[in-house]
């Protein structure tokens, strides 16, 4: 399993957004899709909110990748 480690720079970062930051989604459209058909996980609970606020030290799994997100 491939694990990322994201560095957050405010206060939350949105779902959707994070996907295509850390490049698992090409873009916002295709990770709010890859969120709508429940391929998103968020602290190991599935997670169907497109702009759920990810802070620091939540981990994200989406398509065999793991995301830690950690603060600044």
């Amino acid at each position: 399993m491939d694990t990322l480690e994201f560095t957050l720079h405010g206060e939350y970062v949105a779902l959707c957004d994070l996907l295509k930051l850390t490049g698992i989604a090409d873009s916002g459209g295709q990770g709010k899709l890859m969120i709508a058909n429940g391929e998103v996980t968020v602290d190991g609970q599935p997670e169907s909110r497109k702009t759920a606020k990810i802070r620091a030290n939540r981990t994200v799994q989406c398509l065999g990748r793991t995301v830690r997100v950690v603060a600044a």
